[in-house]
């Protein structure tokens, strides 16, 4: 009668050295040298850290403990040899104060053609004040780094991370597949130049969930080339609201499809769901689009789609955009409007925006009805939409 509870003791013993999390291989920066004194540079320290867990055959943890590191750019770059790699961040990682050390490096952290990684934890610190202030005086200045992109890879996860004053886009998706982006902090100043929060491109199956973003650009950015992109319960503003857009800059681009948006909230942001396009030919189009449940307070323009999008009026004017947008679905939009117009769609000429649907709908300018202007727009209004539809 003893045998059966020893064979189930042997077997669960068997089980656990067999498992991924008794497998995994720690790594520890501070055993690379890293110093959490926010002073010394840890650049090295990281990217040693990195080698080795992107070298196991097994699972492995790159943990950050608790302090301030100071940070160059670092590049994490694969393939690596396992597709699990836990970085566990309960310190805060400091960009150079100094904005021409990384001003024109495009990234400050980045990973490449990496599979099977998350980022769980931490705060990511840009110190972008100084190129901002550079930008907003008109000064010739460097553009400035991304603080974290993921790049040509797949089954990442990126969660509970706080980014703080990046100096350009906070996060950047670019040519991945299957993302989780959740319970994200992004916070710069409301008039930061393109600090936009997460930007998604050249990507799908991307899911960005319970986040709250403020920054002095877009709160999600939607690039060409997205496509099964899910955004549920994230807090907006301030900032320029969730975009699509801008499409059509090029004249042969990948379109946007299959992106679902709900369950949102704008206060006080220039936008709220907008979708952008250049004035010009474009290959491109936008479709099967869906913005469902958002709460709208103070938001200067709620629903907007902008064709004629032309910065500087350089390249565009006197022509009409190229990119189809077609089967955009407002269910559930509430609030109040900051400006008297609060529902515009002012589509291209030459390819208007067709199947838009309005549902429930009721916005409202200074407690009255607010208005709506349609140009080149086509599609059914049902249920209670206020302001009247122009469709």
């Amino acid at each position: 009668m003893a045998v059966l509870p020893l064979l189930i003791a042997l077997l669960s013993i068997i089980f656990f050295a067999s498992s991924p999390l008794a497998k995994a291989a720690q790594y520890s920066v501070l055993s690379y040298g890293a110093m959490p004194d926010g002073k010394t540079d840890s650049t090295k320290a990281f990217a040693a850290a990195w080698s080795q867990a992107c070298a196991s055959t097994q699972p492995a943890t790159i943990s950050v403990p608790k302090g301030s590191f100071a940070l160059g750019q670092v590049r994490f770059q694969g393939p690596c040899k396992n597709n699990a790699i836990l970085v566990r961040i309960d310190g805060t990682l400091l960009a150079p104060s100094d904005y021409g050390v990384l001003g024109r490096a495009q990234n400050w952290l980045i990973f490449e053609h990496v599979n099977g990684v998350t980022i769980s934890g931490g705060t990511l610190d840009g110190q972008g004040a100084g190129l901002w202030s550079c930008k907003n005086s008109g000064k010739d200045c460097p553009s400035g780094a991304t603080s974290l992109e993921f790049s040509n890879s797949n089954n990442i996860a990126i969660t509970g991370l706080a980014s703080l004053n990046s100096q350009m886009f906070h996060i950047v998706i670019n040519a991945c597949q299957d993302v989780k982006v959740q319970g994200v902090r992004v916070s710069a100043a409301g008039d930061s130049p393109n600090t936009d929060g997460i930007h998604v491109q050249s990507s799908t199956g991307v899911t960005i969930l319970n986040s709250r973003i403020g920054t002095g650009d877009d709160c999600v950015s939607i690039g060409p080339g997205t496509s099964n992109l899910w955004i549920e319960n994230v807090a907006c503003g301030p900032g320029h609201g969730i975009s699509i857009g801008s499409l059509g800059k090029d004249s042969q681009e990948a379109g946007v499809q299959n992106v679902t948006v709900k369950t949102t909230t704008f206060t006080g942001t220039e936008n709220g769901v907008r979708i952008k396009t250049w004035g010009r030919p474009s290959s491109g189009f936008a479709r099967n689009i869906l913005f469902q449940h958002a709460v709208m307070t103070n938001v200067q323009n709620p629903i907007v789609i902008d064709q004629n999008y032309c910065p500087g009026e350089k390249g565009c004017p006197g022509q009409v955009s190229g990119v189809k947008i077609s089967d955009v679905t407002y269910q559930d939009i509430h609030g109040s409007s900051a400006t008297e117009l609060a529902v515009k769609f002012d589509c291209s000429k030459t390819n208007p925006c067709s199947g838009i649907k309005l549902e429930d709908v009721k916005l409202t300018y200074n407690n009255q009805p607010a208005e709506a202007s349609c140009s080149n727009a086509g599609g059914v209004a049902s249920g209670v939409v206020q302001p009247t539809s122009c469709l």
